[in-house]
């Protein structure tokens, strides 16, 4: 992803041609629901936004490459993408409310609830995190289980491809979507 993107940075052009155009088009819809969820904080996130986003369809279209797993389908990478988007989110929180605020958020609207906010920030990052496993994994098996029961013809290819490209890119996209929607709410004023 880096070297494509030194590349795709070093052959800009003022006329696009279809590579720098389909990258102009990516990042002008994550730009407006960025902008539009995030205000002002959205020039912040948009890369780490689109950057997620690549990541998380690059890897679940991996799957499509015969011989070749989505490394989504190993719960340590949504885990390890988890970890990271749950610091973001509470590095936001904290910079943008102070810690006092953020500490202050977690005892509201009672001191009793402390135990069940706690447990709802842990309940969000790892609901995030395997969201994102089992629907790739679940992909993976049906293939598998329809595999065996037509030995291999045109239809589990199919089904890859559709599990690949179609249900790659929307988990890709209600991942981002929803570490998003943690940030705009941790930024929240």
């Amino acid at each position: 992803m880096i070297v494509c993107a030194i590349v795709i940075v070093r052959s800009l052009r003022r006329v696009p041609g279809r590579l720098q155009g389909f990258f102009e088009i990516v990042y002008e819809l994550f730009g407006g629901i960025v902008r539009e969820t995030l205000g002002k904080h959205a020039n912040r996130h948009l890369p780490t936004i689109i950057t997620l986003f690549f990541f998380i369809w690059i890897s679940n279209l991996i799957g499509v490459i015969p011989t070749l797993s989505e490394p989504t389908r190993d719960v340590n990478v949504p885990f390890g993408q988890m970890l990271v988007m749950i610091f973001i989110v509470h590095f936001e929180a904290i910079r943008v409310k102070g810690i006092r605020s953020y500490i202050k958020e977690y005892f509201e609207p009672f001191f009793i609830m402390f135990p069940l906010n706690v447990i709802g920030e842990v309940a969000k990052g790892v609901s995030l995190s395997f969201r994102l496993f089992g629907n790739i994994s679940g992909g993976a098996i049906i293939i598998l289980v329809v595999s065996y029961l037509f030995k291999y013809l045109v239809l589990p290819v199919g089904l890859n491809l559709f599990f690949g490209i179609f249900v790659g890119t929307v988990q890709a996209f209600v991942f981002t979507m929803l570490a998003m929607t943690y940030i705009a709410a941790a930024v929240a004023e």
